[in-house]
């Protein structure tokens, strides 16, 4: 099937943010299935316990199933710029969604933890080309005067799927048991299969440049490496052995410096997994540093959070994610409005005042302590989600629209690398601080001793966030006249 010509071409007499209506059908079609992707994500979190009961397995082999999910994503993420110029849209979107239903129906079907945990992998699989692949469409469709808008719908699926997934596995746990989770997705996920499959077109266009299998197996080692390593950092707290984070650490910056030295070479011809030419354009790097501060900074306290709530404020766990509930819904509703704004004004006017907004409330969450009201973090992380809100759209928006048509895919599959690298350390080192000082002042049964190890944690997220707002004044929205950009990725 032939593709489609990269970009689209407003009809004539329409605006030029104008979007036709079958480009409309094959990006919401692709919001779809990454929010069911990404809903399921976050659902295996709260199942542990009942796997641990239900397959008579150990903790340890339990949090795999979250554990396995990140590293398959790790692996397969930088890889992804590559597959999206090499085969079609239909062909990716296909293949993702069939996986991803595979190893949900396989996930269902477990009879055992082994079953379960190659189910997961299988999931993860497709569920890393669903992000990248809704980037470079909406990139290759979207006139520059509308890319803003649909960018911050992309922020609804990140902000909204995370936040309802652990909602809705608590009900089905409590009342069902695990197997519904994945009972539940399946059919969701079918049905979004065969709508792709009758209405999904091509877009942009294809390569018949080789796969090269030594960058695939250097990328393993080399991001599966970091990711790995980096999980590991959290058990330190608890009197784990330093050798299998440090083995897997090196591994993993050898792996990671042989895979990015053979991309230099490949990228020549035109044949790198992962084009790093994308560094060339100024914005695109800036904000790639920016939004891997605020990864940092972000994931880690959003997984401190609730444990204070829990263990230093005494409230159960279906309260305390009513807590958080609020800042995750109102940073997935802000999506479209601070597109919008992006596309009207640029990036200024929202990354200063994200940046600062954020910082603000980490450093608030350094003087929590058990007296401190419930309303006070509630409001506090919904403003701190506002302030994420305000950064993370334009920051989409402006690194991937400074970038030309070529190398889209590849900057989509840069965006979800970092986030999921960057994700990773950040919950790593907060959490190994937060366990560290916890354990000194008693365990989590000592509310203060949990307050404590929170401020000390977030103390490293306040500091990293404060950092972001000189990048809020550096990055700015790239000239684009409908010809591609005036700077970088040459």
């Amino acid at each position: 099937m032939s593709t489609a010509d990269t970009g689209t071409t407003p009809a004539q007499g329409a605006s030029p943010g104008f979007i036709p209506a079958k480009d409309m059908a094959v990006i919401w079609v692709l919001l779809a299935a990454a929010f069911v992707a990404i809903l399921n994500e976050t659902t295996m979190g709260m199942a542990i316990p009942h796997l641990i009961t239900d397959l008579g397995i150990t903790p340890i082999a339990a949090q795999w199933v979250t554990s396995a999910f990140m590293l398959t994503m790790a692996v397969v993420i930088p890889i992804t710029g590559f597959l999206l110029r090499r085969f079609t849209t239909r062909q990716m979107f296909l293949s993702a969604i069939a996986l991803f239903s595979v190893g949900t129906l396989l996930a269902a079907l477990a009879t055992g933890f082994p079953m379960l945990l190659g189910a997961r992998v299988v999931q993860a699989s497709g569920t890393a080309v669903m992000m990248p692949l809704l980037m470079t469409t909406i990139m290759n469709l979207v006139p520059a005067a509308s890319r803003g808008r649909m960018m911050g719908r992309v922020s609804v699926v990140i902000s909204l799927a995370p936040a309802i997934g652990p909602t809705m596995s608590g009900f089905l746990l409590d009342h069902f048991g695990w197997r519904a989770i994945f009972v539940v997705v399946l059919p969701i996920a079918l049905v979004a299969m065969f709508i792709g499959w009758r209405w999904l077109t091509n877009v942009g266009e294809t390569t018949h440049a080789p796969i090269d299998a030594l960058s695939i197996v250097l990328s393993a080692f080399g991001f599966g490496g970091l990711v790995f390593g980096l999980s590991q950092i959290g058990g330190l707290g608890n009197g784990a052995s330093w050798m299998p984070m440090a083995i897997a650490l090196a591994v993993g910056v050898v792996g990671l410096g042989l895979f990015l030295w053979r991309q230099v070479v490949l990228q020549k011809e035109d044949d790198a997994l992962l084009d790093l030419r994308v560094f060339a354009s100024r914005d695109f790097s800036l904000s790639m540093a920016q939004m891997f501060l605020l990864s940092l900074a972000f994931f880690g306290s959003i997984t401190v959070i609730p444990l204070f709530l829990q263990d230093a404020l005494q409230l159960k766990a279906l309260d305390a994610g009513l807590v958080v509930l609020p800042g995750a819904l109102a940073m997935g509703l802000l999506g479209p409005v601070i597109g919008r704004i992006y596309d009207s004004h640029g990036t200024r006017i929202l990354l200063i005042p994200g940046s600062i907004l954020a910082a603000a409330m980490l450093w608030l969450f350094t003087t929590l302590s058990t007296g401190s009201s419930v309303w006070l973090v509630m409001v506090a992380q919904t403003l701190l989600s506002v302030g994420l809100a305000l950064s993370f759209t334009p920051l989409f928006t402006a690194s991937l629209a400074s970038l030309k048509p070529k190398f889209y895919s590849y900057g989509s599959a840069v965006i979800g690398t970092i986030q999921q690298v960057a994700g990773a350390a950040g919950i790593a080192v907060m959490m190994a601080v937060f366990t560290t000082i916890v354990n000194a002042g008693g365990g989590t049964e000592v509310p203060a001793a949990v307050a404590a190890g929170t401020r000390t944690s977030v103390t490293i997220g306040a500091v990293i966030a404060t950092i972001t707002i000189i990048g809020a004044f550096l990055i700015r929205k790239p000239e684009d006249d409908g010809e591609g950009p005036q700077h970088g990725g040459h």
